[in-house]
């Protein structure tokens, strides 16, 4: 768990303190229903039906992906730890809380407001967005802070999709993603481990980079809940809290925005939080990791983590000539 601790920096939890992964798994999967018609989402009152596994989502399918790494030999991490072990702070900073908790989101109807820096601004309901560019099936790995990693088949499109549509103005050269808060559907809201709402950011070359995934599913299905529905970032190379969930502005800027975490703790989350194993946290080594659903749970033997999340062919040219001990 995470919490704020005077003003002063951030309490983070010692592997001993936390939960084992398991013992999240003895509680009732939940799951929110979603009616759906080709790739348009009418709403989430009905399950899909024929599945062996109970109270499946509806499909969203993906074709195969031919971006530059965007496939992967590597196990897949399970969908039930994808959908039950995770960080959402708006519901909550226990690994359980958004799958206990988020059943109060309301994804649809849903609106995405594109502003700033752009000669064709405008607001897209969810259809829109989901016919903006064809579904792809994404597997990518993502790489917590914390020191803990998943491989996940997401679905969705680059967000360069979106992008190429409002077209940037010249002097744009950030992108700004503002989340939603709702302290009605969100009880996360109600502590003050942040400040809301949760913003992140990304450099335009970044955000226009083939592998930063627009993303509304995972599995072959509709984001649940938890994992940020109904449409949230992917960033492969950076670690997860980059991906921001569940947004409702896309802004662009000519400024370097502001981002929730490095608001919160500078010291701790630079504005690039690239996964960097030569960069260690302040109070903690980077240079490892542990699979969530490899044998040995919290007990499994750690992998070197990989220079960019193992994406450095594809990004690197991104930074180069840039000292990423300090752009961290």
């Amino acid at each position: 768990m995470l919490i704020r601790t005077g003003g002063d920096g951030f309490q983070h939890p010692l592997s001993s303190d936390i939960t084992p992964r398991e013992a999240y798994f003895s509680r009732r999967l939940w799951l929110t229903a979603l009616a759906a018609s080709g790739v348009a989402w009418a709403g989430r009152e009905a399950f899909a039906q024929g599945s062996a596994r109970p109270n499946r989502l509806a499909a969203l399918p993906g074709q195969r992906s031919a971006v530059d790494g965007a496939t992967s030999a590597e196990k897949l991490t399970s969908y039930q730890d994808v959908t039950q072990y995770n960080n959402f702070y708006e519901f909550g900073t226990s690994k359980s809380d958004p799958a206990a908790r988020a059943d109060s989101l309301k994804p649809g109807p849903w609106t995405v407001q594109v502003e700033g820096l752009v000669n064709k601004p405008g607001t897209f309901d969810l259809d829109a967005l989901l016919k903006l560019a064809p579904m792809e099936e994404r597997i990518y790995r993502l790489r917590c802070v914390e020191g803990w990693s998943m491989v996940i088949p997401w679905v969705g499109y680059s967000l360069s999709a979106l992008i190429k549509r409002v077209e940037p103005q010249g002097s744009a050269k950030y992108v700004e993603f503002v989340t939603l808060a709702d302290p009605k559907q969100m009880p996360g809201l109600r502590s003050r481990v942040l400040d809301w709402p949760y913003t992140e950011g990304l450099r335009l070359d970044e955000a226009l980079h083939p592998l930063s995934l627009l993303a509304f599913g995972l599995y072959g299905e509709v984001l649940p809940n938890q994992n940020g529905a109904p449409v949230r970032l992917v960033v492969p190379w950076k670690y997860g809290f980059k991906s921001a969930k569940s947004i409702v502005k896309i802004r662009f800027t000519e400024r370097q925005p502001k981002t929730a975490w490095n608001e919160a703790a500078p010291q701790e989350y630079g504005f690039y939080s690239n996964v960097n194993p030569q960069v260690a946290h302040p109070r903690w080594s980077q240079a490892s990791e542990r699979r969530i659903g490899e044998e040995g749970g919290l007990f499994a033997k750690r992998r070197p983590t990989l220079m960019f999340n193992g994406y450095e062919k594809q990004v690197g040219q991104l930074y180069a000539g840039m000292d990423l001990s300090k752009f961290y």
